[in-house]
């Protein structure tokens, strides 16, 4: 890890990091050209308003959400992510403006200072190899590839600390402001009205009130744990083990929200499964405790489990790879990229990239069709950026487990669960 100074903050790079591999930023910049060139057929691009104050900030977002996409690329078929609130305009089929071309950077540089400057501010570590490193991958390989800045990073941050953070980040002459979690978004309500010109966005989850001027998505956790359950309850069936532990931090409402459902998958398949959710953190959030996450793990391990999801997010590679020593089924905790990953072997991937959401979002932004103020709500079934529908996909599925997701997969986006998964988030969040 490689630590410099940079603009009074210190901006984090990682070397040799394997979860952003050579082939993976190729792929996902040859998507972002077939984006491209689909946006360009089917949308008219407009920014809106004639007076300073609404130019600025669309102009920004337009002008950024192109090229990251040119970078990092969304998936050539469209997608069908529901926003909220809809907006009422049908997308144009003319092409887009050329006022704004896609290769000018400069259109990226709201402050007016010359350099455009990308910032995130996340609660875990950004080398997490799961759900912030996701994130963070996807604004560095735009930045690496326009020959911009390295993104100024800010991790670790702790939600009584988060307001301080953001502030002194804004201060930094950044031009984009990406927050990693609802649990350090308290602040933006405030600051997205003392910083304007800064473009905002959050991934914040569900819940999280809708402010002005920040852009937000979403996604439906228990639809995409339900199908990690199942996933993994077709897997220990073909293993003749029916043992499965869930680790995670300290029973917040969203944890048990994810493995309610992920236990009623697995149940799906395996009725008669011994499911277990074990704590690893000493405090709320405290998702980076490898200590316990390994304490858990072992204690797991001597009672015959066959797989494990370390819901976790600086002590899940540590987690991965005891599973992989001891040949334990297991998952990833956000990256839509895990199964491609050579250093460690997954053997499900639980999609609800960070990354992934952030490119899909630029690319309606792009279209006119997702605006500052709004939710994007991404379901199993809708495109998602670069990795497709969120959920639960077999990294080497025998052609019957293929069949049993699809039709998993299916149900759940046609709302054939709706009910006992609603029951579920009612139990998480009803007190």
């Amino acid at each position: 890890m490689i630590r410099s100074r940079k603009r009074g903050l210190i901006t984090t790079c990682y070397e040799n990091d394997a979860w952003s591999q050579t082939k993976v930023v190729t792929q996902r910049i040859n998507d972002a050209m077939k984006s491209v060139e689909r946006l360009t057929r089917e949308h008219k691009t407009t920014t809106g308003g004639n007076m300073k104050a609404n130019f600025r900030k669309p102009l920004a977002a337009l002008g950024f959400a192109a090229l990251l996409f040119t970078a990092c690329g969304g998936d050539d078929s469209s997608s069908t992510a529901t926003e909220a609130p809809a907006s009422s305009e049908a997308p144009s089929s003319e092409a887009p403006s050329t006022d704004a071309p896609a290769s000018d950077v400069s259109a990226l540089d709201t402050n007016g200072d010359g350099v455009v400057q990308f910032a995130l501010a996340i609660p875990g570590p950004a080398n997490d190899g799961a759900y912030y490193q996701a994130l963070v991958d996807g604004v560095k390989a735009f930045t690496t590839s326009n020959g911009l800045p390295d993104p100024i990073i800010v991790d670790k941050i702790e939600a009584d600390k988060a307001a301080t953070a953001m502030d002194d980040l804004a201060q930094q002459g950044v031009d984009v402001i990406a927050v990693g979690a609802s649990e350090i978004a308290g602040p933006l309500a405030d600051l997205t009205v003392k910083y304007p010109d800064i473009f905002w966005y959050c991934n914040c989850g569900a819940g999280f009130a809708d402010l002005p001027g920040l852009a937000q998505t979403v996604d439906d956790s228990a639809q995409i744990s339900y199908s990690a359950g199942y996933a993994t309850g077709l897997l220990l069936k073909d293993a003749g083990n029916s043992k499965a532990t869930f680790l995670g931090c300290c029973d917040l409402g969203f944890e048990k929200e994810a493995y309610l459902s992920f236990e009623l998958g697995l149940k799906a398949v395996l009725p008669d499964a011994e499911f277990s959710y074990v704590k690893t953190g000493s405090y709320d959030y405290d998702f980076d405790n490898t200590a316990g996450a390994t304490e858990a793990y072992n204690a797991a391990k001597a009672a015959g489990v066959g797989a494990v999801y370390p819901y976790l997010g600086g002590a899940h590679e540590p987690i991965v790879q005891l599973a992989n020593a001891d040949g334990i089924i297991t998952m990833s905790a956000g990256s839509s990229t895990a199964c491609d990953r050579t250093d460690l072997k997954y053997d499900i991937a639980v999609k609800f990239d960070g990354g992934d959401y952030i490119l899909e979002a630029l690319a309606r932004i792009v279209a006119g069709t997702f605006k500052e103020g709004e939710k994007l709500v991404y379901n199993i079934g809708d495109n998602a950026g670069p990795g497709g529908s969120p959920g639960a996909v077999i990294c080497n599925p025998t052609p019957e487990q293929q069949t049993a997701m699809d039709a998993i997969d299916a149900s759940l986006a046609a709302g054939e669960l709706a009910a006992d998964l609603g029951a579920i988030k009612g139990q998480a969040y009803g007190g």
